[in-house]
């Protein structure tokens, strides 16, 4: 065995650190990949300190703003059978168009007659009802009639009831006289017993006259309390027959409305989208649906459904951003004026009341000053939407959703149109 020297062995240690060293030296992949990570640590802390408005996010489906334009079901007044359709599934109609008619299947109306028939009931009960006031009219006059004979009967016995009392009163001033010269005796038997007749006559006169005014009287009340109860029971007569007259008519009416309800019409200009009966024959009920009608019109809205809790941070004129169902869109929430495909809205109506469990329903209307909303948009598609709230760091947002809070309440936006109205 070879003895080595102290200084082979320091030279031999030597060149075994420096291989090691060698062999532990970083690959270049490494090199750049701490670069890559450090660059990206930077622009995340830069990121970080960047704008971000904040948002409320809500599903809906497209609509109309008036209730008026909304798809409505066309349903029927009246039960009866479908006799007949003028339409087809997907057909414009107009205002008063012809979509179906019916025919009858209640028995009380089957006569095709019975309008003319109820009419003729009708001209004869005003015939009879006009005769009956002829004759309230010819009783009136009758009694005022017997009321005056009464008046002129009754002044002519007062008149001779006078004559007979200044007749009365001589007659037995004569009396008086001659009872007296009887007595003295100064005329005969006979002639005071003549004298005596005459006053007896005369008082007898007398009281006739006063019982002649009251028969006069009970006379004439007589005949006019008769044709008073004449007139009544006229009237009474009357009376029912203008209330059989008014039941003629209103059913008349309601048979003539009643027929017009066999036509059933368009509400108003749209499409038929729907028809909920099908065939010839088939009977239906009152406010059976028919058919369903997608009315024209150009104020197209959307009913948005947020959170009970977000609800008190939207306000009037808040801008929304919209992402309708079938149009390819690139959304970035906090960002949208990089989002590409998204379209423009406000904030019109928030319901006062939920409408649904834990949500509220918000109406959102093309926003004027940004793109228009496409016009091949159907009432009932599905959007996505969020209402942009207020401008935050991008940092405060993550600690914000890490925490469950809720985006901050900012002071509302101004209603130009609402500020205008309180003015």
């Amino acid at each position: 065995m070879l003895k080595l020297s102290k200084h082979s062995i320091e030279n031999s240690v030597s060149y075994e650190r420096l291989y090691s060293l060698r062999s532990l030296d970083t690959p270049r992949t490494g090199k750049i990949l701490a670069w890559w990570l450090m660059a990206l640590g930077f622009i995340f802390l830069i990121v970080l300190f960047l704008p971000w408005q904040q948002n409320i996010h809500g599903v809906g489906l497209v609509t109309a703003l008036s209730p008026s334009n909304r798809p409505q079901t066309v349903q029927t007044a009246i039960a009866g059978r479908i006799k007949s359709w003028n339409i087809s599934e997907g057909q414009f109609v107009k205002k008063g168009d012809t979509i179906a008619i019916l025919s009858e299947i209640k028995e009380k109306y089957f006569d095709p007659q019975m309008l003319v028939r109820l009419m003729q009931v009708i001209r004869s009960k005003e015939q009879g009802l006009s005769s009956k006031e002829l004759k309230a009219k010819a009783l009136g006059r009758q009694i005022g009639a017997l009321e005056e004979g009464m008046k002129i009967k009754v002044e002519q016995s007062k008149a001779k009831l006078e004559a007979e009392r200044v007749r009365f009163k001589n007659a037995k001033n004569q009396y008086d006289r001659n009872k007296t010269l009887f007595e003295a005796g100064n005329i005969p038997l006979t002639k005071f017993q003549d004298i005596e007749y005459k006053y007896q006559g005369s008082e007898a006169d007398f009281v006739n006259a006063e019982i002649e005014i009251d028969r006069v009287q009970a006379e004439f009340l007589e005949k006019i309390n008769k044709a008073e109860s004449e007139l009544n029971s006229n009237l009474s007569d009357m009376f029912d027959t203008e209330g059989e007259l008014a039941k003629l008519k209103n059913e008349y009416t309601n048979m003539e409305i009643r027929s017009q309800q066999y036509f059933i019409l368009a509400p108003q200009h749209g499409v038929v989208v729907k028809a909920s009966q099908a065939g010839i024959g088939q009977t239906i009920k009152e406010g059976d649906p028919l058919c369903s009608i997608l009315p024209q019109s150009a104020d197209a809205a959307v009913e948005m459904f947020v959170r009970a809790m977000d609800v008190p941070l939207i306000s009037i004129g808040r801008k929304v951003r919209i992402e309708f169902d079938g149009f390819p869109a690139l959304q970035f929430s906090g960002w949208p004026s990089i989002s590409v495909g998204t379209f423009g809205g406000r904030v019109e109506v928030i319901d006062y009341v939920n409408t649904r469990a834990g949500e509220f329903r918000i109406l959102v209307v093309p926003d004027k000053k940004d793109i228009q909303w496409p016009k091949q948009l159907r009432v009932g598609s599905g959007i996505k939407g969020w209402v942009m709230l207020d401008d935050v760091t991008v940092w405060y947002e993550l600690w914000r959703r890490l925490n469950g809070f809720p985006p901050s309440l900012y002071k509302e936006p101004i209603d130009i149109n609402q500020k205008g109205k309180e003015e």
